[in-house]
């Protein structure tokens, strides 16, 4: 169940089979009363309102799921791109002779990345819960999301510029890699179990 609509349809088939006394329904969950009603009963109801019995089948042909999970993709690109960019622009043009090899500038990029993307998540999560459990989604959630982004990204930028170095023609590449990579994962924790970011 996705809606109020799903709701309203499931309890109205429920509470037609004789022998409920009551049904409590909301997305996602579902508690019947009933006394003497045999499972099958129950289960001839459910499935004749549309819905299915047990956990359904994964698919990757969802459109609705694709854009949703493409919409909590953009914001963990936003964030990592923030931080990993930030990074490596300043040992481009400030830090120049800090004696760091490409890789530790990378490792700092992708730590840097990651946390500004948990930041940014958080605040934006704040709207719909308290700050503890907005930082305990963002971390939780999205953690596989970004590392597999800014590893993306990063090794883009080392195979394309030989080093930690930003160009106008890099940057498309790398958010382009960065947003791909993760995204079939978003997918698919949004699909089967439900569970995104925003």
């Amino acid at each position: 169940m996705s809606c109020q609509g799903c709701v309203s349809n499931l309890t109205s088939a429920l509470v037609a089979v004789e022998g409920v006394s009551s049904v409590e329904v909301e997305v996602g969950n579902a508690v019947i009363h009933h006394k003497g009603v045999d499972s099958g009963t129950l289960d001839g109801a459910i499935t004749s309102a549309g819905f299915t019995i047990g956990e359904p089948e994964f698919n990757w042909s969802d459109g609705a799921v694709w854009k949703q999970s493409a919409h909590n993709t953009k914001w963990c690109l936003i964030g990592c791109s923030i931080g990993d960019f930030g990074t490596i622009a300043a040992f481009q043009y400030i830090f120049i002779d800090s004696g760091w090899n490409p890789m530790m500038i990378m490792a700092l990029a992708m730590f840097n990345g990651i946390m500004t993307s948990i930041a940014l998540e958080t605040f934006i999560l704040t709207g719909q819960m308290p700050l503890k459990d907005a930082f305990q989604v963002a971390v939780g959630m999205s953690l596989i999301s970004m590392l597999g982004m800014e590893a993306a990204m990063n090794i883009v930028d080392l195979v394309l510029t030989g080093g930690a170095m930003l160009t106008w023609w890099v940057i498309p590449i790398m958010l382009i890699a960065g947003f791909l990579t993760p995204w079939p994962y978003n997918y698919w924790r949004l699909k089967k179990y439900g569970v995104s970011c925003h």
